[in-house]
């Protein structure tokens, strides 16, 4: 949610106010720039500016992707400059609201727990984790973060391990281990003179670092460009000459597929698709000066896409819908070997 550049190396400033203009010019990608302006708003120690960005979200007359994550967002930031009073009606509303995407209850579970409201903060990650897991026997990759949270607010707590515990241990991968992680009594490491034991400490935070950096990261995805069937049509329609790049569509949607195992196979890390619409692709063609008929501008706009915050990434988690639109699991669909 936050981005993970150290703030003496970013004039957030500057990229908050570079992130509004973009969102200006591209209204239709404006939470999720907006999103990110507002977290280097909150970087820079701007705080009610980041908050006069969530209510610029939250007033608009444009309907959010996930408005229960901006006022998320918009309590912990409040939280942080003296305004606890709204906050907590902000976090007592998110729960409430019984919402279906993890990013939310992890921020609010992790703005009690950083005031010290650990009971609180365990049953807001548990309330999630029941809401989102249900029966589910293998738990989807987002909505690991709040196994973790839990564990670590529950270590602090001295409650006994659970099934869900039992489960972050398992899920966790770093080399050293959650309950050695989140033990309550490593701070008094720190403060020893026994070498073993500050080279032990230092080795736990450098893990603790490495999975905290990893789940901030968003790094910039290769992605693919995708065109559904109507879309295609239209666009080779319009365009006759790039029936030469889509030949039918069938073979477009094998080629991305083709092209992202071989990207998989070399290596390439960060695998994303992004869907073109033939009016946004006109507009970005108008943008650059070209005509939407030059093959060269094709993989600059999935590159825009990306850029704005558009990429699905690839492939799908285990059991999710194919990315090409039919409506199928991608394991019986584009993600089958034999297909």
């Amino acid at each position: 949610m936050r981005p993970d550049t150290p703030a003496e190396n970013v004039d957030h400033n500057a990229e908050a106010a570079r992130l509004e203009r973009t969102a200006g010019l591209y209204p239709e990608d404006a939470e999720h720039l907006l999103l990110q302006a507002a977290a280097h708003r909150e970087l820079a120690g701007d705080r009610p500016g980041a908050t006069a960005l969530y209510d610029r979200l939250l007033s608009s007359s444009e309907p959010l992707e996930n408005p229960h994550l901006v006022r998320a967002l918009k309590a912990s930031n409040l939280w942080e400059y003296d305004h606890e009073a709204e906050a907590r009606a902000i976090i007592d509303g998110v729960r409430a609201s019984a919402t279906r995407h993890p990013a939310p209850w992890l921020i609010v579970a992790e703005s009690l727990e950083s005031h010290d409201e650990l009971e609180a903060a365990e049953e807001t990650f548990t309330q999630g984790l029941r809401l989102l897991l249900g029966d589910t026997a293998e738990p989807p990759q987002s909505t690991h973060p709040l196994l973790y949270g839990r564990h670590r607010v529950r270590r602090m707590l001295g409650a006994a391990h659970d099934e869900w515990d039992t489960l972050a241990d398992t899920l966790h991968s770093s080399s050293v281990s959650l309950d050695e992680l989140h033990d309550p009594k490593r701070i008094w490491s720190l403060g020893s003179d026994n070498p073993a034991e500050l080279q032990a400490e230092i080795s736990r935070l450098r893990a603790e670092l490495g999975a905290y950096r990893e789940a901030l990261s968003r790094p910039f995805p290769v992605a693919v460009l995708h065109w559904p069937a109507p879309e295609l049509h239209e666009l080779v329609s319009a365009y006759p000459s790039l029936a030469t790049e889509y030949s039918s569509h069938e073979e477009h949607l094998s080629t991305i597929e083709a092209s992202l195992r071989e990207l998989a196979a070399s290596g390439t890390p960060n695998l994303g698709i992004v869907t073109g619409t033939v009016p946004s692709y006109e507009a970005f063609a108008a943008s650059e000066g070209t005509t939407p008929e030059d093959t060269s501008l094709l993989p600059q706009y999935a590159t825009t896409l990306a850029a704005r915050g558009r990429a699905e990434a690839w492939p799908p988690e285990r059991g999710g819908v194919c990315w090409c639109g039919a409506g199928r699991s991608y394991s019986g669909c584009h993600g089958d070997p034999e297909a």
